[in-house]
This record gives structure tokens, C-alpha cells and sequence, in this order.
């Protein structure tokens, strides 16, 4: 990763002072997404849903306080696609929420470069951008979130986008009450360990 030297475990986290956020983007569709379940014997569980393409994108945000290391979720639905601008509406909205030095550790697609980002961390110089290697979404505990909210919406077959997002809320809120579900999202990752 660029910059903080974040790879130095606990003891160089700490000394940071500051908020890491994980950020990624991802989309939801109506076509369900089908995974192994059980049912009787001879009775092969089935689907039904018309194919339609319409989708929700949806930006989240995994942070790690510094001292305390409680972790927080964030997240922003979005009716197209995630651009620059929708990134940078994200990470504002979150830097109401977190005091002081904020690290966001982002992945290398053009939604996190450009003039819209440059811009936006000049305005708030507490503000770092940190870029994960390409092609290593491994390294990103945020992945983790989209990894559960799949895993709990498998099998599902809403009816519009406006099911879908009810869904969506209902399955983030669950995961940003737990901490140990959070946590879990970090540990499955493979960054350096620095968690408690």
C-alpha cells in the first residue's frame, strides 16, 4: 500500500492517530443470486423471477477507531452507477461523522482518482487517500461486508428496487450493530493483523 506504512501491526496503527476507513462499491440486482440450500428429498427448490437488469449501487465504508478499535459501518445507495462525484458525496458524509484524522484505504478504479478526489482532500486536509495494490481486492475488509450481504440475500427474489433496497437497509443495519460480525469482515481479509 502507499504512504502511512500501515503493514506495522497494532503499535504503528496506534501511533497514526487516526480513523482507517476501507471503502468499496458494489452492485445489487434484481436476477437473484443463487446459492446451495437444503430442501426434502427430490423436491429441488425453484426460483421464479422475470430477468431484469435493474440494479441499486452501494458505496460502504468499514472504519477502525485508533485507540478503542471500534469499528463502525457506513453506507450510501445509489440508483446508477458510482462515480467520482457519488464517491466523494460518501466520503464527506462520513467525515461528519469521524473526528480528527481520517485514512481512507481505497482500490485503484477511476472512481477514487481524479480532479473530484484531488479537490476534495485539498478541501479537508485531514483527509488521506491510501491506494491498495491493483487487482487485490483480498487485501479490502469491505469486501467482507459484500461477501455477508450476498450470503443473506442468496435465494431472494424482490420484486422491484424498491424491495431490493428495503432488503439492502434491512441486512446493513443487522451488520452495523454487530461488532463481532465487523471484526470478522477484517479478519477474513489479508492485511497485516492489527486488530485487538
Amino acid at each position: 500500500m502507499d504512504g502511512d506504512g500501515l503493514g506495522g501491526g497494532k503499535k504503528n496503527f496506534t501511533r497514526l492517530g487516526a480513523h482507517l476507513i476501507f471503502i468499496d462499491e458494489s452492485g445489487f440486482m434484481l436476477t437473484p443470486t443463487v446459492h446451495r440450500t437444503w430442501s426434502p428429498v427430490g423436491q429441488t427448490p425453484l426460483l421464479r423471477h422475470r430477468h431484469r437488469n435493474d440494479r441499486l449501487s452501494f458505496v460502504s465504508g468499514l472504519s477502525v477507531s485508533p485507540r478503542r478499535y471500534h469499528l463502525g459501518l457506513y453506507g450510501m445507495f445509489f440508483w446508477d452507477n458510482i462515480g467520482q462525484e457519488e464517491v466523494c458525496l460518501f466520503i464527506r458524509e462520513v467525515l461528519r461523522h469521524l473526528r480528527g484524522r481520517v485514512i481512507a484505504l481505497v482500490d485503484n478504479s477511476n472512481t477514487h482518482r481524479g480532479i473530484m478526489i484531488k479537490e476534495l482532500c485539498a478541501e479537508f486536509p485531514r483527509l488521506r487517500l491510501v491506494y491498495f495494490p491493483s487487482y487485490a481486492p483480498e487485501l479490502n475488509p469491505d469486501e467482507g461486508v459484500w461477501g455477508w450481504m450476498k450470503g443473506r440475500l442468496a435465494n431472494s427474489c424482490p420484486d422491484d428496487l424498491q424491495e431490493l433496497s428495503k432488503d439492502l437497509q434491512r441486512e446493513f443495519r443487522v451488520l452495523a450493530r454487530s461488532q463481532a460480525r465487523l471484526k470478522g469482515c477484517i479478519q477474513q481479509s489479508e492485511l497485516p493483523f492489527f486488530m485487538p
